[in-house]
């Protein structure tokens, strides 16, 4: 995979200039790290959106079954999900209309992740967002 799926001027862009991020696997567990994420993500000023069969309201935020139930576009889609059913979760993300999909550290499914691509979604594969925060921010201050 190498870095194919993780360029900086992407992940930078991002973590700075999206707004909308669905969480396809967040359920209201604090111990679960689609939760964790979520809730550095909602610190930081991005509206969080919750995507679940279970469809929980989670950090106060309501829940949904499944992408297709969002009202909104989702600027970034991050699927929290095994890899062998990340694939399904991209391709929903591509019929909504997605304008990215983020797939966390351990995560990889490099064929979903070229549909999307293909599909004209910027894609970023086996990286953490709250990692890539700390990241940029360190960079930031030390250039």
């Amino acid at each position: 995979m190498g870095n194919r799926f993780a360029d900086v001027k992407v992940i930078q862009r991002l973590l700075a200039e999206t707004q909308t991020w669905a969480f396809v696997g967040l359920k209201d567990n604090p111990g679960r790290t689609a939760y964790e994420q979520a809730s550095l993500l909602r610190m930081r000023g991005k509206k969080i959106i919750p995507v679940h069969p279970a469809a929980e309201t989670v950090l106060g935020e309501p829940g949904y079954a499944s992408l297709a139930d969002v009202p909104v576009k989702a600027d970034v889609v991050a699927v929290y999900r095994r890899s062998a059913s990340a694939g399904q979760a991209v391709d929903e993300a591509i019929a909504a209309g997605a304008g990215a999909v983020w797939l966390p550290l351990g995560v990889i499914d490099e064929a979903a992740a070229q549909r999307a691509l293909d599909a004209g979604l910027d894609v970023v594969m086996d990286r953490c967002p709250g990692v890539e925060w700390a990241l940029r921010r360190t960079s930031a201050v030390h250039s």
